[in-house]
């Protein structure tokens, strides 16, 4: 493998592990679990969209833990507020 080529795929590669990531790991009735190397606005943003995805208003802020965070998807009947991550903000889109 030429030189250049190796090059570029180390670059490639160091970008893509530059870039944060958020995935569900467990969902159980309207608790998820997501793990997100992403910063605290895009964990936020993650679980909103997943939770308004399961027609749920938002998610509220739990608890975090190293790269899991925790929510409740909260109901529109919910008299519940919608909690951010320490740090973030509830966007609605």
């Amino acid at each position: 493998m030429p030189m250049y080529s190796k090059l570029f795929l180390l670059l490639g590669l160091l970008a893509l592990s530059a870039c944060g990531s958020s995935e569900v790991v467990m969902t159980m009735d309207s608790l998820r679990l997501i793990n997100s190397t992403d910063g605290p606005q895009e964990a936020m943003n993650y679980a909103n969209k997943n939770c308004r995805s399961d027609f749920y208003v938002g998610a509220s802020f739990i608890s975090k833990s190293g790269d899991e965070y925790r929510f409740r998807c909260v109901k529109a009947d919910d008299s519940e507020g919608l909690v951010p991550v320490p740090g973030a903000a509830v966007v609605n889109h």
